[in-house]
């Protein structure tokens, strides 16, 4: 089926999956039931980024600023949302069942991504004591996708993927992580689909 065509960007994306790898499957989706891409341009995936705290405030100026950078986004904007789809294909055979080992087999494009990390790592002082950090170089538009691939690994190792559920909103795509207590989380958001689950409920009573 063809994915139909979205509308241009409102505002910020939506940071509702309690994990950053969902909140990365929610930049295309349908919070209001109208297609909407966040990831349209090599600009919009550096405002992402920054937005999910998967790069810092200066590294992302500094791609902006960057004319020769600013062309080659276009194409890592590309391979973002092609990496998407492929852990939106993922989750949804996993999703609300246990991830077992047999699932490495499907992992073969995040491996290939996660092998050209540039990452190195600082031990620094802090007000505890040394601290280890790990840094990247951020040397090339192409590793601003190891940050997502990292969130992508950090998923599919440590999550229960009995908690990875959509949103039960009218029209709505988004996907979270339930983290609630009794897992019994049903909307993305209170704001958003809850609000309006309450008012349809409410004007269906007064109709009665």
């Amino acid at each position: 089926m063809t994915k139909a065509a979205p509308r241009p960007v409102p505002s910020a994306a939506y940071q509702v999956g309690d994990h950053p790898a969902v909140d990365f499957l929610n930049t295309y989706g349908t919070p209001d039931g109208v297609p909407t891409e966040w990831l349209a341009t090599g600009a919009a995936l550096l405002n992402w980024l920054e937005q999910a705290e998967l790069i810092d405030a200066p590294t992302a100026s500094r791609f902006r600023a960057d004319k020769v950078a600013t062309a080659r986004l276009e194409a890592v904007a590309i391979g973002a949302r092609a990496l998407r789809e492929w852990l939106r294909a993922f989750v949804r055979r996993h999703a609300g069942q246990p991830l077992g080992p047999e699932a490495a087999a499907e992992l073969g494009p995040l491996n290939l991504l996660l092998a050209e990390d540039r990452r190195y790592a600082r031990v620094s002082g802090a007000a505890e004591g040394l601290t280890l950090q790990h840094l990247h170089r951020w040397e090339t538009p192409e590793e601003l996708l190891q940050p997502i691939a990292g969130a992508i690994a950090d998923l599919v190792c440590h999550a229960d993927f009995r908690l990875i559920r959509s949103c039960e909103g009218q029209g709505c795509s988004l996907m979270f992580l339930d983290r609630t207590k009794a897992h019994a989380r049903r909307w993305c958001s209170m704001a958003l689909c809850g609000n309006r689950a309450k008012a349809a409920a409410h004007r269906a009573r007064q109709r009665q």
